[in-house]
């Protein structure tokens, strides 16, 4: 049988690029009894009754999958943040990486808007960049109306599977518009008594951009840990993770604990405080968390 991935699911039927057809299908019948849905990124197998219409009769094995947005199998995810209207956010970006960290997906910080911002305002956002590249990220700076940093980003896209992520009204579409033009993807203006943008993007699709699927996806500005540990929050911050092995007591959570490594170094300035605070936060919200029956 024939196999592809799903590049959109839409109003129940699933598009699977094979080669350079597109076929629209549907799922099974038995995917919903064994609560089994397609997502976006999945490789399948699939029968076509025509050139046009098929069912997928099975989903290949997931190497990760998102629950927000409904994608699986990304290479990496692009997290897009604007430098002003919205104002960047650390603790929303810290909220974000640590989802990627979580389901070990690579992160890319992408910084738009670039061109909004005053001489001061880059030289106080540069040092929340110099942070976040000591911890080991990689980031780049942009902007869709004059172009910059556009060619430190495609590099990145070719030959992956990327998402772009982030709040709502922060340039993700505008961004992708900029890199390629004819997708004339919908933009928003942002509320100016909001602050934030109406979301433009309706639903997951991988677009084909310089050899690489790129997702454009719904913008969102809540994100919940709904399924990760306290002992492992933690992981998800590198420049902490590192210091694992050199607390006193294994399973350290880095509160009250003596002799801890990522206190220390929060002391001595080698972890930013505000990393730490949003780690103090983060892992208050996970123990507050209602179980699940």
């Amino acid at each position: 049988m024939p196999e592809g991935k799903i590049i959109k699911a839409l109003s129940g039927f699933y598009y699977v690029l094979d080669g350079h057809q597109i076929i629209q299908c549907r799922g099974r019948g038995v995917f919903r009894k064994n609560k089994i849905t397609p997502l976006v990124g999945d490789s399948v197998v699939y029968q076509a009754e025509n050139e046009r219409e098929g069912y997928i009769m099975e989903v290949y094995e997931r190497k990760n999958e998102l629950i927000r947005p409904p994608i699986a199998n990304v290479d990496q995810a692009i997290l897009v943040f604007s430098a002003k209207e919205p104002d960047f956010s650390s603790i929303l970006l810290d909220r974000f990486l640590v989802i990627i960290e979580s389901n070990e997906i690579n992160p890319i910080i992408c910084i738009t808007k670039m061109d909004l911002l005053t001489d001061e305002e880059r030289l106080k956002l540069s040092d929340f960049v110099n942070d976040y590249r000591k911890i080991g990220y990689e980031i780049t700076l942009s902007s869709s109306k004059t172009e910059e940093g556009l060619d430190k980003l495609l590099p990145h896209i070719k030959g992956k599977i990327s998402v772009f992520a982030g709040q709502s009204g922060v340039g993700k579409s505008s961004l992708l518009n900029a890199i390629k033009p004819d997708l004339e993807l919908k933009t928003s203006h942002i509320s100016s008594h909001l602050g934030r943008g109406k979301h433009t993007t309706r639903h997951v699709e991988l677009i084909d951009i310089e050899n690489g699927l790129v997702a454009d996806t719904p913008g969102f500005s809540a994100l919940e840990f709904d399924t990760l540990e306290a002992e492992y929050l933690s992981n998800c911050f590198p420049e902490m993770a590192a210091l694992r092995n050199d607390c006193k007591f294994r399973g350290c959570l880095h509160l009250n604990e003596p002799k801890c490594a990522v206190k220390d170094a929060v002391a001595n300035e080698e972890i930013p405080r505000y990393r730490y605070d949003h780690y103090l936060q983060f892992l208050q919200e996970i123990k507050d968390r209602k179980p699940r029956y």
